[in-house]
């Protein structure tokens, strides 16, 4: 977008009496809304465009199609939770980057901690006045609109198929959790599917079983803190997952054909001689 319509947007975001060539649109997505109609009138007050969902499916479709400038998501819906959805509509080229706040009455640490684990910029108990929800709501969006238009040179990130996200999705808690990975269905439900659901994605789009998929991240993983650190095998071997060193050298002999000590000694080697041949 061009400064001029940047700055504008910005305004409106702050002020409620600046008007605005495209108003800021919210997007709402809780199975209560009642829970929260003190809020939405104060919402449905500012010059904005305010729209709602009344459960975590139908808020996902609407979030990729309308494409909203900020989303407020419950966190206890049925068949699909709030941080499932964010983790979807984080891995969406169409809703990556737009602002989630978590409003929700499930305010224990660990839900606060896992909402903002899982994508959220916030995430705000619903005791709290309307009148400070609508505050964060509006410095969220004022720190949207100050950043720095995307470049025009920038390349366009193609569009997702419903699988490809649910996949990328899945592919990045794994990364992040290797070292205790969920069982296969607390994964699929952490990502918004069933277990028969989520092994044929794996299987058609990687060729892999899920577990084959979780073995070769931890292998590879493995390999760049074999390579990249001076820390031991045991600990290597915690770190991604594995119960000892011994099983984690004997997957990694099968897969790469070589101890891992091997492996560190033959990359160190590889090292030197490039330093050496630079010198």
């Amino acid at each position: 977008m061009d400064d001029g319509r940047y700055q504008g947007r910005a305004a409106a975001a702050g002020d409620v009496t600046t008007s605005s060539e495209s108003p800021p649109h919210i997007l709402l997505i809780d199975d209560a809304p009642e829970d929260i109609r003190a809020t939405l009138v104060l919402l449905k007050a500012q010059s904005w465009r305010i729209s709602l969902a009344n459960d975590a499916h139908q808020g996902y479709q609407r979030a990729l199609a309308l494409r909203p400038d900020l989303i407020v998501l419950d966190v206890h819906m049925p068949h699909l939770d709030g941080f499932s959805l964010c983790r979807l509509l984080r891995e969406a080229p169409a809703t990556r980057h737009t602002p989630i706040l978590f409003l929700s009455s499930a305010n224990s640490t660990f839900e606060r901690l896992e909402g903002l684990t899982v994508g959220g910029v916030d995430y705000i108990p619903k005791s709290c006045a309307p009148e400070e929800v609508l505050a964060r709501i509006k410095i969220h969006l004022q720190l949207t609109w100050r950043a720095p238009p995307a470049s025009q040179d920038s390349p366009v990130e193609p569009e997702l198929e419903g699988d490809e996200i649910v996949l990328r999705a899945a592919m990045r808690l794994i990364e992040n959790q290797l070292d205790e990975t969920p069982s296969l269905a607390q994964l699929a439900h952490k990502v918004g599917t069933h277990e028969k659901r989520l092994s044929r994605i794996f299987r058609e789009h990687l060729g892999l079983t899920v577990f084959a998929y979780i073995r070769d991240a931890r292998l590879r993983r493995g390999q760049s803190l074999l390579a990249e650190s001076a820390m031991s095998v045991q600990d290597v071997a915690e770190l991604i997952g594995f119960r000892n060193a011994c099983n984690f050298t004997t997957a990694f002999r099968q897969r790469i054909g070589m101890t891992p000590s091997q492996f560190r000694q033959q990359t160190l080697g590889i090292a030197d001689a490039e330093s050496a041949g630079r010198a």
